[in-house]
């Protein structure tokens, strides 16, 4: 191997999130793995794989903070506190599907949830939420109570023993994990009637010095390539397009929630990288 070809070789590192069943990153790395394919004739080579460890989402944190950290990318929900700690990447990977939410419930509560209309009927109940998630801020500033789990799969066992009301999902991801775990939480179920809305942009993060400046680059590049050319949608159609269609979301009662934590260089303004499940347009 030359030692041209080294220099060029960009390496990438992203984190194994659970040891369980866990598939809600596939999408997001296959947009991540497209994005270096696309910009290989201009920035080179690259390898990509995935850490060898589990990692919680604060050990992922942890592990991007230092300079030789066992990652050196990661995807997440935004927030300011992330955008000021480390590098986004400010185009929403899964085109803002993260902000359309559906709840996961105890089946025997859906009657209690037919009856919620407004966003003050929302506040008689309790959500379930992971530790630091950003959707957390999100439900304590429109008043409605949180409960923190300190893992993800935990926070199935968590509704079925009634420690929340409804676990806040995306629309995508509700229907996927509800049939990961029909048999081991049988009690659940997916609340038929309602959908929440809040603008929650997911952003690819690198580090904030030379190298993840140039990462950031090349990823942005590639995902505009991507979105110009159409593969971006079809990648997304491809993971998420039948579980919108059988959703149907433009049957349910929507509850909209402002994101207090927003940042003004969101770009909202872009409506071709924001798709909306309601129209799939």
């Amino acid at each position: 191997m030359s030692a041209n070809y080294c220099q060029a070789l960009t390496q990438l590192t992203f984190p194994l999130t659970s040891e369980g069943v866990d598939s809600r990153y596939d999408y997001d790395w296959a947009v991540l793995r497209m994005a270096m394919e696309k910009t290989r004739p201009a920035y080179g080579s690259y390898r990509l794989h995935q850490s060898d460890v589990a990692m919680s989402p604060q050990r992922v944190l942890q592990e991007m903070s230092a300079p030789q950290g066992r990652v050196n990318v990661f995807v997440r929900a935004t927030s300011s506190e992330l955008e000021q700690r480390y590098l986004p990447i400010r185009l929403p990977v899964d085109r803002g599907l993260l902000g359309y939410r559906l709840l996961l419930i105890r089946a025997d509560d859906q009657a209690r949830f037919a009856k919620v209309r407004t966003l003050d009927d929302l506040r008689h109940l309790r959500a379930g939420l992971g530790k630091g998630w950003a959707d957390v801020n999100i439900f304590e500033a429109a008043g409605v109570e949180v409960v923190e789990g300190s893992n993800y799969e935990g926070l199935f066992g968590m509704l079925e023993a009634q420690r929340f009301d409804f676990y806040s999902r995306s629309a995508d991801e509700a229907l996927r994990e509800f049939d990961e775990r029909r048999t081991s939480h049988p009690g659940l179920a997916i609340e038929s009637t309602l959908l929440l809305q809040y603008p929650l942009p997911r952003y690819f993060f690198v580090r904030r010095d030379a190298a993840g400046e140039k990462l950031a680059r090349r990823i942005a590049d590639g995902m505009e390539i991507m979105l110009k050319d159409g593969s971006l949608n079809a990648l997304f159609q491809q993971h998420k397009g039948r579980l919108i269609k059988k959703t149907a979301l433009f049957k349910r009662r929507l509850i909209k929630l402002p994101n207090p934590d927003l940042s003004p260089q969101t770009p909202l303004a872009r409506s071709e990288w924001w798709i909306n499940p309601l129209t799939g347009q």
